[in-house]
């Protein structure tokens, strides 16, 4: 009999202890998130097949920033560097699919999934959370949808993408070696607002 792999998240056995936590700073982990690393020129015709492929109306050029379509989210990592992320593909389809569109005009395009996981941050008090160990303005009149940084949470470096307009909701992409340390940082941040004074 064969021997098969199976996979895990960085995160396993945390939803009871996220279940845990006040809807006012609710945590949750969304594993296997497809990521593409993806390299072109923005300018030319392998920027245009990528961002075809992934249904965007362009890959985003303004530092960080993010293109979106249905489950796919584009995030500007460099002048000619994007993490490409995707709900729907499974991760060598997705990869398959950016190489095929920009091999031919210099690109490339590489699966990184397992180096990170996505966790999502949510409810009124998220934002307080987040402030306990970001640099980052996390005013919504600066940092709202459509806007995505690289930062430093706590010890861990991160993604960081606003979701809603009253930061209430975010998505944190971690990498999968600092994914535990990040769940205990924002369990301990979150649990105080289930506390009545």
């Amino acid at each position: 009999m064969a021997d098969s792999l199976t996979r895990r998240s960085p995160l396993e056995g945390f939803a009871s202890r996220f279940a845990q936590l006040p809807d006012s700073a609710g945590v949750q982990e969304e594993p296997f998130v497809a990521m593409v690393d993806l390299w072109v020129d923005p300018v030319g015709p392998g920027a245009a097949a990528a961002a075809a492929v992934l249904g965007v109306d362009a890959l985003p050029t303004t530092a960080s920033t993010t293109a979106t379509a249905p489950e796919t989210t584009v995030i500007w990592f460099g002048p000619d560097e994007w993490l490409v992320t995707s709900t729907a593909l499974e991760p060598e389809e997705l990869e398959s699919r950016l190489r095929d569109a920009v091999v031919e005009h210099g690109g490339a395009a590489v699966d990184v999934s397992a180096q990170r996981t996505t966790v999502r941050l949510r409810g009124e008090h998220a934002r307080d959370v987040l402030a306990k160990g970001c640099s980052v303005d996390l005013h919504p009149t600066v940092f709202g949808p459509g806007a995505a940084v690289q930062t430093m949470l706590g010890q861990a470096a991160v993604v960081l993408m606003p979701l809603s307009d009253n930061g209430s909701d975010y998505r944190i992409l971690v990498r999968s070696s600092f994914a535990r340390y990040l769940a205990e940082w924002l369990v301990d941040g979150a649990e105080e607002f289930g506390v009545d004074w």
